[in-house]
């Protein structure tokens, strides 16, 4: 009785603390003291913890005074973001541990080799400490500032920090930590309102979620395509932490969730002994969230499949990842199920399992660490019995995606090998300087397995994210598995301390005819580009053909003249040079235009016209879509986009775009004004590139025809089980799956892809009919499309057959259609041609075969 009482006294705290003041004793635990020469978060900041959202600055001036006062920490630099805001760990150990870290880490290494032979009982134990991969989960960025402040400067746990070292990164993602902090900030109110109306609990469009290119970075821990999350995975493979603590938020009208999650949903890939280990840590949770009267749950949501997030990304590499998700307040108040909840109440709860994790590491050093050595002792096993031992990949005509994806490997810590000989296996090509090998006795073998996996069966039909990532198929990758032993296979050059990206050349002198490019690389479309930018004339040829030297040029090479330019030969050689080097691209001089198959005057021979594009952006519109979209253009192919809001689109002069980008979203706050300006500009000539549910609202609007089927999920079961409704709903949810695609190579979209043959990454339901104009169905989902991942056996037999790109015409304009994603989280470098060939030859489509 007297515990429901004080739970009861709690609960009631919980309620009201929003609206007291706060002080720093309300989240630190009982019977701890405090060196007086460490700075408390409140002097730094000027403002108490969770009183105001602290932005990114603050967060670092408290961090780097922690670091500079005390014994126990120095601050690691990682990297900085796209906005330049820098990317710290504070590393925090007893003196003795801080003054040989460099030791300490070299020591950890030997933890993935079978003969370490060093004292796993006096091994410190390390913890990560990740917070905040999502902007606008904010208590645990706040909270990381509590724990800046305890583990440096409490006196009990003095002797504790002998046996661990914990890297406390507080911000994951700055730039999205910053928008949400303004926000909150900027709506804040003295005497705090939780009316979920209230203008302060409602971010604007893209929210503070997303990084600066509104990606979701706890997504991108196993492509590793942005910055933050390059420098943190180098962290992490240099120190092998043991247990990832991985801080984030949930709706508001939850509680607090910590792992493990739902068993069923674990990857097969994950040893038992990990879930063993959770399970152990989350007694600490339970125990240490008891004393405070905070609820929780775990086992019931969430789970451990996709080894690209924050908690699950350690569980492949013998650690063991820790999900902890708080009821958000979203602000400083707001108003829930349980009466209200406060900003720092969710910091609290931060903390404190921050405070359960610390205790549980240093109880169970001895078992995280033996745990660690035998995780890679048991691969070194499996790969003994494994029949592979290699695997190779690489592509005949792209050293971009091949080189890029080596890359995404190297990042892991994987030993890798480049091709310097031509072979052929099983009658596939490889192509030397542009293959590579994974040998398969490494540490990281069971990681390597995971990025190639192909799956098609499953425990559960439900997962928290995508069910596959084979990663070759996302790069568009011929890719075999080798049972010889790497050096027996042919001449090969270790290249795992890192790679240069390959410059191209231009080969011939100066003055030639015309000078000419084919399309196969994947910076193709940035010298393009670059070309265009510089005022030359570029030309596409839609026909073969051959130089009197037997040099062929296959459809979608590119024809470069000097144009109306003024430039003298020099200076136009000079700078072809310049662009095939930056490019990985070969040039080749033309001493003529009579050329077999077509001449270089032929009509077959396009010209064309520099894009000046728009992305439609803001409210509407789905933001991660948006934001691959405007990456891809930024930071891939340095060309320059407009971001236009939605709501500029009626009064904006679309005249000054001949290519109109509109990514997923609902546009239902466009109306029959804003279509008829949109049909208007596609009659005229542009170039409409949709995707998702942009192709209906589109289809909806007369702009362009595309028609859409629905599965039949009707069963003629009369009862079922309530229990059973929302896994028979979620199986039905095409989550993440790879599909296979036939790509017509002759079409406009396929130029720069030699084989029909294509992966599709496909989220959702949506499935398009084929046009009645069968020349308008450039890329086409096979009778038999299943290559990895789970989908519901009534979406698969909607997706058979069914269009993935299609072009519709009106007047003298196309609109594009993409039903799925070629731009996926940014990894699926196999598919971003389609959409860039869309951008730069969508001009170019007939209009007779789009009708």
């Amino acid at each position: 009785m007297k515990r429901g009482l004080f739970s009861i006294i709690l609960l009631f705290l919980f309620f009201v603390v929003g609206a007291q003041e706060i002080n720093l004793d309300y989240y630190l635990p009982e019977d701890y003291t405090y060196d007086e020469n460490i700075a408390k978060p409140s002097s730094i900041l000027g403002f108490e913890v969770g009183e105001w959202h602290a932005n990114h600055t603050q967060v670092v001036n408290y961090y780097k005074t922690v670091a500079e006062q005390s014994s126990r920490a120095t601050l690691i630099n990682y990297g900085s973001t796209y906005e330049k805001r820098p990317l710290l760990m504070l590393a925090v150990s007893s003196p003795k541990n801080i003054q040989q870290l460099d030791k300490l880490k070299e020591q950890r290494g030997g933890l993935r080799y079978p003969d370490f032979k060093s004292n796993l009982q006096g091994m410190p134990v390390v913890m990560y400490m990740g917070h905040s991969v999502h902007g606008n989960e904010s208590s645990g960025v706040n909270a990381s500032l509590l724990s800046a402040y305890h583990f440096t400067a409490a006196k009990e746990i003095e002797e504790d920090l002998d046996n661990i070292i914990l890297l406390i990164d507080p911000a994951i993602n700055p730039d999205g930590i910053n928008r949400f902090a303004s926000w909150v900030n900027s709506h804040k109110s003295y005497y705090p309102n939780g009316d979920r109306n209230n203008r302060e609990l409602n971010e604007t469009w893209p929210r503070g979620r997303t990084n600066h290119y509104w990606f979701d970075l706890n997504r991108d821990w196993l492509p590793v395509q942005h910055p933050e999350s390059q420098g943190r995975i180098a962290q992490l493979q240099a120190w092998l932490p043991n247990i990832v603590l991985d801080f984030h938020e949930m709706g508001t009208d939850n509680t607090y969730f910590f792992q493990p999650g739902i068993p069923s949903r674990n990857n097969p890939l994950t040893p038992a002994k990990n879930f063993e280990l959770t399970e152990k840590i989350a007694g600490y949770h339970a125990k240490y969230l008891d004393k405070i009267g905070s609820l929780y749950y775990s086992k019931e949501s969430f789970d451990d499949y996709y080894f690209g997030k924050g908690s699950t990304y350690p569980d492949i590499q013998g650690a063991v990842g820790i999900l902890f998700e708080q009821a958000s307040s979203r602000g400083h108040l707001q108003e829930n199920v349980f009466g209200e909840i406060s900003f720092p109440f969710t910091i609290r709860n931060q903390f404190t399992t921050a405070l359960s994790s610390f205790d549980a590491a240093i109880d169970l050093r001895v078992e995280l660490n033996t745990y660690m050595s035998d995780f890679y002792k048991e691969a070194k096993e499996e790969y003994t019995n494994d029949d592979n031992k290699a695997i190779i990949f690489g592509a005949l005509e792209d050293y971009g995606r091949t080189f890029h994806f080596a890359d995404v490997l190297l990042r892991h810590d994987i030993q890798l090998y480049s091709l310097e000989e031509d072979v052929t296996l099983n009658g596939v090509p490889f192509k030397s300087g542009k293959s590579f090998i994974v040998p398969l006795d490494q540490p990281q073998y069971r990681l390597i397995n995971s990025l190639f996996e192909t799956r098609t069966t499953f425990q559960d039909s439900l997962f928290y994210d995508v069910s596959t990532w084979n990663l070759p198929m996302s790069f568009n990758l011929n890719y075999m598995s080798l049972s010889s032993k790497i050096l027996n296979l042919a001449k090969v050059e270790n290249v795992s301390k890192g790679l240069t990206f390959k410059k191209g050349e231009v080969k011939g002198e100066a003055g030639a005819y015309s000078y000419a490019f084919e399309w196969e690389e994947y910076y193709a479309p940035k010298a393009l580009y670059k070309l265009m930018d510089l005022g030359y004339q570029v030309r596409v040829s839609h026909k073969e053909f051959q130089t009197k030297d037997k040099k062929s040029f296959s459809r979608g090479t590119i024809l470069v003249g000097k144009g109306n330019s003024d430039r003298s030969d020099e200076v136009f050689y000079e700078d072809l040079i310049s662009i095939a080097a930056a490019t990985g691209i070969n040039i080749y001089a033309l001493s003529t235009g009579l050329t077999a198959g077509v001449n270089l005057g032929s009509p077959s021979i396009s010209v064309l016209t520099k894009p000046s594009i728009a992305l439609l952006v803001d409210d509407g519109v789905g933001s991660s879509d948006a934001g691959e979209i405007w990456h891809l253009f930024d930071q891939r192919m340095e060309i320059p986009i407009t971001l236009m809001p939605t709501h500029r689109m009626s009064g904006a002069d679309l005249n000054r775009y001949n290519v109109i980008i509109l990514p997923t979203g609902n546009y239902g706050a466009f109306g029959e004004r804003e279509a008829e300006k949109l049909k208007s500009w596609v009659q005229k000539g542009g170039t409409l590139i949709s995707r998702g549910s942009a192709m209906n609202w589109l289809a909806k609007n007369d702009i362009a025809v595309f028609n859409f089927a629905s599965a039949d999920y009707s069963d003629s079961t009369r009862q079922k089980k309530y229990a059973d409704f929302s896994n028979d709903r979620g199986a039905k949810v095409t989550g993440g799956a790879i599909f296979k695609a036939k790509l017509d190579v002759t079409h406009p979209i396929g130029y720069g892809y030699t084989s029909e043959d294509i992966h599709v990454f496909k989220q959702g339901n949506q499935f398009l009919e084929l046009s009645g104009n069968p020349y308008a169905n450039p890329l086409v989902y096979t009778a038999d499309p299943l290559a990895s991942g789970y989908v519901h056996p009534k979406n698969l037999e909607m997706i058979k057959n069914k269009g993935v790109v299609q072009v519709s015409g009106k007047g003298s304009g196309k609109t594009i259609g993409f039903v799925d994603n070629p731009n996926f989280r940014a990894f699926w470098y196999g598919t971003n041609k389609l959409f860039l060939n869309a951008v730069f030859f969508g001009q170019t489509i007939s209009s007779a075969s789009t009708r």
